[in-house]
Formats: C-alpha cells, structure tokens, sequence
C-alpha cells in the first residue's frame, strides 16, 4: 500500500507564484533554457538549469554550475521569495487546458515504496541524467520538481479533493500555453490523517512523467541510509503529485527518422506494402486506431495499416502472455516493422537519426523537420498510448520502448519544494 506524507513544502510567497513557476528543467536544451530565462529574474528555471546564468560555454555538469544553484535557492529563501509552511499538509494542484481538469495530490512518496514496486515505473533511465539531479539535490537540500504519479481513484480521496476545491485557492494563474493552475492547502490536522489513512489504501502509484527525477531522489535516498540516516529522514521521500489516472491524457510521441537507409521513397513504399496496407491520404494523418500509422514521406502523407493477420496475431499474444504486452504498443510496432528492419534504427535511445516529436507540436512540425532533412526523411504519426496500456505494463513489471508517452499538461517546478 502506498505510503504518502504530508509534508512542509516551501512555497512561493503569496503573488509570486506565477514569476517562480516554471516548465521541468529536462523539457528544454541548453539553447531554450537560456532564451526561457532571458528577462525572468525570479523563474524557477534559473535555479533549475544554474548553466543558464554562466558562461555559454560553461560544461553544465561542472561544480560552479551545482553552487550557483544553491546559492540562488539560499537567496531566494532569505529575502523571503520562497517562505516554509508552519504545518506538514497536503496541497492539491488542479491544472486545467482545453476544458480539462485534473487534480492532483501532493505530497512525499516513500523512496522505499519505489524499491518494493509499490511506485511502479515503465521506462529506464540513464545514470548520467540521475547523477546530474542527485547532485543538484544534494546541492540545494532540496527536491525541486515533483514526480508525476497516477493511480486508480478511490471514492474516498474523490471526496476529499472534491471538498478541499471548494474553499479558496492559494494560487491562481493562467500561464502563457493557456493552462490554468491554482493550489489548495490541506493542513487541517484530522483531515491531514483522513487523507493519509486514504492514501494508504491505495495499492500502488505509476510514475507517469519524472522517472529521472525518482530515480534520482531514490538514488540519494539509498546513500543517506547507507549514511545512517533513518526510514523517517526527509530524504528517503521523495516530492510527488498524484492524478487520478481517469483524468489523464497521453499525447502521441511521433517519430523522425532522418535518411531511408540507402533506399529511395518508391522501394521504402514497396517495402513497407510487404507488412502495411498502404493508402494514400490528402491530408496530415493522426491515428486513432490501433495498428494505423501516419506517415509523410517525399512531400505526401500516406496512412499504414498494419495487416489484418499480423494485428491479429500480436493482439492474441498480449491477451494470453503479459510479455508479450510491450510488443502490442503501438510504438513496439513500429520499431519492430519499419524503423529497425527497413530503417536500421538498431537502438531508438542513441541512433542520433532519430527525432522524438511531442504530440503538442502536431503533424505540422513533423513536416518542416523532415523537409528540411538534407539526407532525406520519413515522419511517423502515432496513436497515444493508452493509460490502461501504460497501468498493465507496469504492472506486469515490464518497461515501454523510449519516448512512448507525452503527458500534458506539464506540472511546474517552484510552486512546491521539499527540503532534506
């Protein structure tokens, strides 16, 4: 069952909260982050990504990098940008684009819960990319951006932030993408353990966005205990938000794949027609059907359907055999059939031929990538992985292919901090 605290988070001062928030740190290169902070002193992002206020060419995993990061947060706590709440609560952080609501609860999920699989994940992560957040914890004695967690509702916590919503917002702003945020405190102390009491019958949480920075909040978590510090210590939990996965949408993570490996546009189409049943489509193609490709290729967007017998066969497979649960994703499929026999795209997480595009940009930035590929191109648009596929692949103990989901909105890092 899950174990999820309440905490003393540090919060921006009250009117702040909109100049503090920012995007993740791992959403921008170095190039965006640096334009991101142009002309926002007080964006959580100058602390998120310190690279951004040294020298361009500053390796941004030197020490100074680390230090500046830290001295800012320092700053920013004593002139009183940041303040710590009195009371261990809960927050709820409701987010709202397109119409749609989803509310999360925060609050510090337990690192030893991610040993034991009761926060269950479906991606690997790189140990550079843990490094370089343990070292920017570990600088700054604090965890900065939460991880991204789902789980299946309970009526009881449906009720509980059914009722905290009603009261007065901490915060309340619209950011420039359109998406509306506003918090609520919990820190009534018989509500607090009603809400932990609810929590703790929840069998296991997702991580749907910030496996890195999980990995690395438990990473640390493991050297503080080996240090003698106890299961209570703050730092062997790590800064969380959890969403009822009813409430959740997966964006589509397309494909670019630069170069046909040696073949020329006719002999890729005839290849494909061995495996997909290939149409020709008048406009951009965003699938909504299991199996079902959109692809732009040489200027024209055709439509790959794969195969009756071979849809058959992988959807039967998955019903009978958990294994077989990641070779039915749609991105599996793809890989399997096109990028790795034709295209020669042996290893999706280095092939520096390829190109991951967020379903937020749409079919029109696969178009101006591939045109502008001097070598030549091939865009793939996918259907979104569905929450349900996500939820049995991890519980089946399995991981997805890289790049199988893109989760909107994105929560904002410097609205809720946790100090260790």
């Amino acid at each position: 069952m899950a174990d999820v605290r309440p905490f003393r988070a540090v919060v921006p001062a009250p009117g702040l909260e909109s100049r503090t928030a920012a995007l993740p740190y791992d959403v921008y290169n170095r190039k965006t982050a640096r334009a991101a902070v142009e002309g926002k002193p007080l964006s959580f992002l100058n602390i998120d990504r310190p690279e951004t206020g040294l020298p361009k060419d500053t390796d941004i995993y030197a020490p100074e990098v680390y230090e500046r990061g830290a001295a800012l947060f320092a700053a920013r706590l004593q002139n009183g940008t940041f303040v710590q709440d009195a009371a261990p609560s809960y927050y709820l952080y409701e987010l709202t684009r397109e119409g749609k609501v989803q509310t999360g609860i925060v609050g510090l999920s337990s690192a030893a819960d991610y040993e034991a699989g009761v926060v269950r994940r479906h991606e690997n992560t790189r140990a550079e990319k843990e490094e370089d957040r343990v070292r920017h914890i570990s600088a700054l004695a604090a965890q900065t951006g939460p991880v991204f967690l789902a789980y299946r509702e309970t009526p009881e916590l449906a009720a509980l932030k059914a009722g905290a919503v009603t009261g007065e917002p901490v915060f309340d702003f619209t950011c420039e993408d359109g998406v509306r945020h506003r918090g609520f405190r919990i820190d009534d102390p018989e509500t607090v353990e009603v809400m932990r009491s609810a929590l703790e019958r929840v069998p296991r949480t997702y991580i749907a966005d910030g496996h890195h920075r999980a990995a690395s909040a438990v990473r640390l978590a493991q050297r503080r205990r080996a240090a003698g510090e106890g299961p209570e210590a703050e730092s062997q939990a790590f800064l969380s938000v959890l969403f009822a996965q009813e409430e959740l949408s997966i964006l589509p993570y397309h494909r670019v794949v630069k170069g046909l490996a040696g073949m020329t546009p006719e002999t890729f189409l005839a290849a494909l027609q061995e495996r997909f049943q290939v149409r020709h489509a008048d406009a951009p193609v965003l699938p909504e059907e299991k199996y079902v490709f959109g692809m732009y290729l040489d200027g024209t967007w055709y439509e790959l359907a794969l195969k009756p017998e071979a849809a058959e066969a992988l959807a039967c497979a998955a019903a009978a055999d958990p294994e077989a649960l990641v070779r039915s994703l749609d991105v599996s499929v793809l890989q399997e059939e096109v990028l790795g026999p034709l295209l020669k795209i042996d290893d999706p997480r280095t092939d520096p031929r390829i190109v991951y595009v967020g379903g937020i940009f749409g079919t029109q930035e696969l178009e101006r990538r591939a045109d502008r590929a001097q070598t030549g191109a091939a865009a793939f648009s996918l259907r979104p992985t569905q929450m349900e596929e996500l939820l049995a692949v991890a519980d089946a103990g399995l991981l997805m292919p890289p790049k199988s989901t893109w989760f909107e909105p994105k929560l904002r890092s410097g609205l809720y901090i946790h100090l260790i």
